[in-house]
């Protein structure tokens, strides 16, 4: 029996590493691709059987090094999910952002996931399977870091145009909007402000940030036979962020309610 495969992006780090251990319960083998092979390998390490987690070194701004994952994946099994989750923000707002910086952030944001894609297709339309791509609600609303969020709203308009073209051969896609995700990315941010968290868990109708696992049980319902009939959504995952702040709420309505 030919293997289920999964192949997730970015896998080395919290949140790519969340979802390469949920999509292990109903694919077969998933391939961690990351351009940093020590800490992918390291991941795979942690998460359990060598011969389903494999750790493969992949730049996915590279054509040549995406093509060889997706000759890795062929290899391997049928690949039924491909999940876009690298990705990276680098300047906070646009008077930091350089033209270099706007080119970096949309090459690993938006068109990573065009490259990947179109390099895993065909594998794709045999199996009939499914993309998820990791969007942010930057690309959503304004909250800093305009190249990443310009790239994540290109990505979120990606993911409908798979959706519309690519649903004739069975192929669906999707993508989620984590909001703030407690991942070693925001360490830095902690170390300068230790209160960090607690300043952002007051924006969230939840009243807390979001796990990586969180992110990982959104991607696993996207991707599994339970959203057989739904492509081209976004499913934000965030705590309530984009539905409205309570203080601002409470400000508007003077209700001692919000």
């Amino acid at each position: 029996m030919t293997q289920s495969v999964a192949i997730v992006t970015g896998a080395a780090g919290d949140i790519g590493a969340a979802i390469a251990a949920r999509l292990a319960d109903d694919h077969d083998v998933i391939l961690l691709a990351d351009i940093d092979a020590k800490a992918a390998a390291a991941t795979a390490g942690k998460l359990g059987d060598a011969g389903r987690f494999i750790a493969v070194q992949c730049d996915v701004t590279s054509e040549a090094s995406v093509a060889a994952l997706a000759e890795r994946a062929a290899g391997t099994g049928s690949l039924r999910t491909l999940v876009n989750n690298a990705g990276a923000a680098r300047a906070v707002s646009l008077h930091d952002t350089t033209p270099e910086i706007w080119r970096a952030d949309n090459a690993l944001n938006l068109e990573a996931a065009f490259l990947t894609f179109r390099a895993v297709e065909d594998q794709l339309k045999a199996s009939k399977g499914s993309v998820v791509n990791i969007a942010s609600v930057n690309g959503m609303n304004v909250f800093g870091h305009p190249a990443y969020s310009a790239a994540k709203a290109g990505l979120l308009h990606f993911t409908r145009l798979v959706a519309v073209e690519y649903g004739k051969f069975g192929i669906r896609s999707n993508a989620v909007a984590p909001g703030t995700v407690k991942t070693q990315a925001w360490e830095v941010r902690a170390a300068a402000n230790p209160n960090v968290f607690e300043d952002a868990r007051r924006w969230y109708p939840l009243q807390r940030v979001v796990d990586p696992k969180d992110v990982a049980n959104a991607v696993s319902f996207l991707a599994g036979p339970m959203a057989a009939a739904i492509t081209g959504v976004c499913l934000p995952v965030d705590c309530g962020l984009t539905a409205g702040q309570a203080e601002l709420a409470r400000t508007f309505s003077q209700s001692e309610h919000y």
